[in-house]
């Protein structure tokens, strides 16, 4: 072979050979660093490990996902990476498209960080069931049975009906493998992080009880809309109490429907349910939702107001009053305010 052709032939060879390591660079980098291919926007699942779970299994589980597109490259990658050993058990949020390296890592810190679930004040129960079913899968009947567990309740020191009330309102973080039980206790322990370090003088100098306070703080949760009108609102409460009045709170026949803060009618007000406030004296059995801690903390210090009454003004606000002369005259302008579209709307008609 001349020596032309050699160079001819060494210079093909060095080109293949730089080819062919673009070409694996490439593939390495879609499969390890860019990820599995998604369509539209990026966005997040939620992926279940359970105790125990091999490489393998594993492997299986995000390809289902849609996380992986290689089930047997994710396990060789994890051994090379020596991962294979640190991929941790539990539930986590995953996006889609991550690289397998970025995906391996997330995995191996899954259990330290948790998926997180917020639960906004004012939810009930049933409503927190419902979360933590679509977002770790966690048996919503399970986990009402716990929250009317009565031996869970004696065991926690909580005197009440069940735990409604008792959940408090926060960013949780959870692995997927808390028992209902668990998540109840851990939401307990969060409330009573929260409440005030005088709770005790406050609940003595008010002769109520915890449940009486989550009770009233649950009702205050349901009427404010405005955060400034919370202690104002318990005071209406608490002076309905003082007078031995009925409290006529509408959240509370709300709670006994079903139905949580709404509009009521007249034949709601009939319901036959201790939490009719209309019908029995006093504060409900116990609370009609989970409140958050400006809702508590109205509850315990109410403002020194003469106000009885109050009624909605349509913007979120109140109008307060001392006398049912006065509250009447409130309630006439709201119902004007309620007219008044359809008025408008029959004149532009007519018109």
């Amino acid at each position: 072979m001349s020596n032309r052709a050699w160079r001819m032939a060494t210079s093909f060879l060095i080109l293949l050979v730089i080819l062919i390591v673009l070409a694996a660079l490439e593939l390495g980098s879609r499969l390890f660093l860019e990820g599995a291919a998604i369509q539209g926007a990026r966005r997040e699942v939620t992926v279940k490990i359970p105790q125990g779970a091999s490489l393998d299994d594993i492997s299986r589980i995000l390809y289902s996902a849609q996380l992986i597109e290689h089930p047997r490259l994710f396990a060789i990658t994890a051994r090379f990476l020596g991962s294979d050993t640190k991929l941790q058990a539990g539930t986590v949020r995953l996006a889609l498209g991550l690289s397998l390296v970025e995906l391996i890592k997330e995995l191996s810190v899954a259990k330290a960080v948790g998926v997180p679930v917020t639960f906004r004040e004012g939810l009930t129960s049933r409503q927190i069931a419902e979360i933590l079913k679509s977002e770790l899968g966690v048996d919503s009947a399970a986990f009402m049975h716990a929250v009317f567990d009565g031996r869970l309740l004696l065991r926690l020191g909580v005197d009440a009906p069940s735990f409604e009330g008792y959940l408090f309102p926060d960013t949780y973080f959870f692995t997927g493998l808390e028992t209902p039980d668990q998540i109840v206790e851990r939401m307990l322990a969060n409330l009573r992080l929260q409440l005030p370090a005088n709770v005790n003088e406050r609940m003595a100098a008010l002769g109520l009880s915890l449940n009486e306070v989550m009770a009233m703080a649950s009702i205050v949760e349901w009427e404010c809309q405005v955060h400034t009108e919370a202690r104002v609102i318990s005071s209406v409460y608490h002076n309905r109490l003082k007078k031995g009045m009925l409290l006529q709170a509408d959240p509370t026949v709300g709670y006994a429907l079903g139905k949580g803060p709404s509009r009521l009618f007249l034949s709601d007000l009939q319901v036959d349910s201790p939490y009719n406030t209309y019908k029995y004296p006093g504060l409900p059995p116990g609370a009609i939702n989970n409140p958050g801690k400006r809702s508590i903390e109205a509850a315990l210090n109410p403002a020194t107001t003469p106000y009885i009454f109050f009624v909605a003004q349509g913007d979120g606000t109140h109008a307060f009053t001392s006398t049912y002369e006065d509250h009447l005259q409130a309630k006439q302008k709201l119902d004007e305010l309620r007219r008044a579209p359809a008025m408008q709307a029959e004149a532009g008609v007519q018109g």
